[in-house]
């Protein structure tokens, strides 16, 4: 089983029985089931890796042989999410509400989706790759930001604030211990998460053909406010597989490199509530 989130799919943050860490805590005796320490896994050749087995505990290192600390994970986090804010506020103070800009956003999405997919798919992290993703995707943000609060003044403040306080409730509760992240609540998530994609993808193609209007599922009404609060769920449920796989390589010995994935990992899943709230901030708005 591996992570939903496509960069958490690379060597290093999964294993083949089960997610990294999964049931299981820092405990000697644990090298041979440490996805850092297996046989072939390049980031198991360095000069304690040997050492750390021998005593029959996780690989621990200092900061200065490379390993991913959550310093690390914060700033990389901070300089991505920082690029999507600044191509966003670039976007709507410099491109007005029109077509063109609409069709810009489009462009920006689609090419942020081919970066993500092409890092996603690479064996390392590419920092270009991931901040290149980050600013085009600011600047679909931006772009439909202004669209929204063209229309319903101050849903894009709203959708931050609700964004915010999603990330902060889902990290306490994670923190808190009454969220645990198991192989099973992966399964059930990661099959819940595919199938509401799935109907969605349905849903927008009856009514890009006219079979479902005002938007099918996804409408300003009572059910597109269902339907987004579940989609926000969905999204604070791979915040916590997020925050495992993040946990789970600083107690394993990731490499420092693997911090730009996990900013890359969180910056999705932020974009995602984002996107929702901005929705469901528009849905309420018109209901008043």
């Amino acid at each position: 089983m591996r992570s939903s989130n496509p960069v958490f799919s690379r060597r290093g943050f999964s294993r083949d029985n089960g997610y990294a860490g999964f049931n299981t805590a820092p405990q000697a005796g644990y090298a041979q089931g440490n996805p850092y320490a297996q046989q072939g896994n390049p980031y198991a050749q360095n000069p304690y890796a040997q050492t750390d087995q021998q005593y029959g505990a996780p690989p621990q290192a200092p900061v200065s042989t490379g390993r991913m600390t959550m310093d690390d994970v914060v700033m990389r986090s901070a300089m991505t999410l920082g690029t999507v804010a600044v191509g966003a506020v670039l976007a709507w103070a410099l491109l007005p509400v029109s077509a063109g800009s609409y069709g810009l956003a489009v462009g920006s999405a689609l090419v942020a989706m081919v970066l993500a997919l092409v890092q996603s798919f690479k064996r390392t992290p590419s920092p270009a790759l991931i901040l290149g993703y980050a600013a085009f995707e600011g600047v679909f943000l931006g772009v439909i930001s202004e669209m929204y609060n063209s229309r319903w003044s101050g849903a894009p403040f709203q959708a931050v604030l609700g964004t915010m306080a999603v990330s902060a409730a889902t990290l306490l509760i994670y923190k808190a211990g009454w969220i645990r992240v198991t192989a099973r609540y992966a399964r059930i998530g990661l099959a819940i998460a595919m199938a509401f994609i799935l109907v969605m993808a349905v849903n927008l193609l009856l009514v890009v053909f006219g079979v479902a209007e005002d938007g099918g599922l996804r409408s300003f009404g009572p059910l597109g406010a269902a339907v987004g609060i579940l989609a926000v769920l969905i999204g604070a449920f791979f915040l916590t597989l997020d925050f495992k796989q993040i946990e789970d390589g600083i107690a394993y010995g990731a490499p420092r490199q693997e911090a730009w994935l996990a900013a890359f990992g969180l910056t999705l899943t932020l974009v995602w509530i984002y996107v929702e709230m901005l929705r469901l901030a528009a849905i309420f708005s018109s209901s008043d």
